[in-house]
């Protein structure tokens, strides 16, 4: 009787201890990017003070920041950048994905697609934005579809990089137990291609927003990019200095936000 109840105390005890073990790593990176902040503050406080660039220091960007907040200008031009960014990015994704995975699984596909793909990932989207605004206006069209053409070019890229990665070996045990391609491909393609879409839509967050601010400066009656126009031609340093940082906060959550879903997506992979 006591082995039986002790049995199950010894399983639960190395749960236990690897849960507080991934706990204080949490814990651990968090102080380190806490420290990290601090520093940067430091630093970019002595840096101001001292006089070496005039460059407004912590506190002034913070007080601009409250009187753009409570004006509630802020929160405008952020929901503007923000929800182009979003739309931009998520048709982008929408349409990569697909495409990635018939360049990858099919060869005549491939061969079709690819050096289209390849070309205009030579061209840098923000080339883009005097045709887009000259054929489409200057409305949010043309701000949108930049945005889409940099979240899918990096996206369909990454996706296409999955697919042709997989091991070779999953897929030829599948075929000897019997499965068929559209088996293999929801159990075996799909899952092992997550890791390398994730990858490719935290890429494509990052010139979703560059690509946004400078269509805001081209053409844009609101948003984060227009404000830092604005603010050029007046030399508000400070809300230049604002925008900037939201736009670094905005674009840092929402890759954490990816990050989250892929450590959620692919538990099976092993980290370091």
């Amino acid at each position: 009787m006591t082995e039986q109840v002790l049995q199950p105390v010894a399983e639960v005890r190395p749960k236990t201890q690897f849960r507080i073990a991934e706990l204080y790593r949490k814990s651990q990176g968090l102080l380190l990017n806490l420290l990290a902040l601090f520093l940067g503050l430091g630093f970019w406080t002595l840096v101001t003070r001292a006089g070496v660039v005039g460059l407004p220091g912590p506190v002034g960007v913070a007080e601009r920041f409250v009187e753009l907040a409570s004006s509630g200008q802020l929160f405008v031009d952020i929901g503007s950048s923000l929800s182009r960014v979003l739309t931009g990015f998520l048709l982008g994704v929408s349409v990569a994905v697909p495409i990635g995975f018939l360049m990858g699984w099919y060869k005549t596909a491939r061969s079709l697609i690819e050096p289209y793909v390849q070309f205009f990932r030579m061209v840098p989207p923000l080339a883009v934005i005097p045709l887009a605004i000259v054929t489409m206006g200057i409305d949010e069209t043309p701000k949108i579809f930049v945005i889409f053409l940099a979240a899918f070019l990096s996206s369909v890229v990454a996706t296409y990089q999955g697919v042709i990665s997989v091991d070779k070996t999953l897929v030829s045990a599948a075929r000897v137990l019997g499965a068929g391609d559209a088996r293999i491909f929801l159990s075996v393609i799909v899952p092992a291609s997550v890791p390398f879409i994730l990858v490719g839509f935290r890429i494509g967050l990052g010139a979703s927003w560059a690509t946004v601010v400078a269509a805001e400066l081209i053409a844009a009656q609101s948003g984060l990019g227009f404000r830092m126009q604005q603010a050029q031609l007046y030399y508000e340093l400070d809300t230049i200095f604002v925008s900037l940082i939201t736009i670094g906060f905005l674009g840092l959550v929402m890759d954490r936000l990816v990050q989250a879903a892929e450590q959620r997506l692919t538990t099976w992979q092993e980290r370091v």
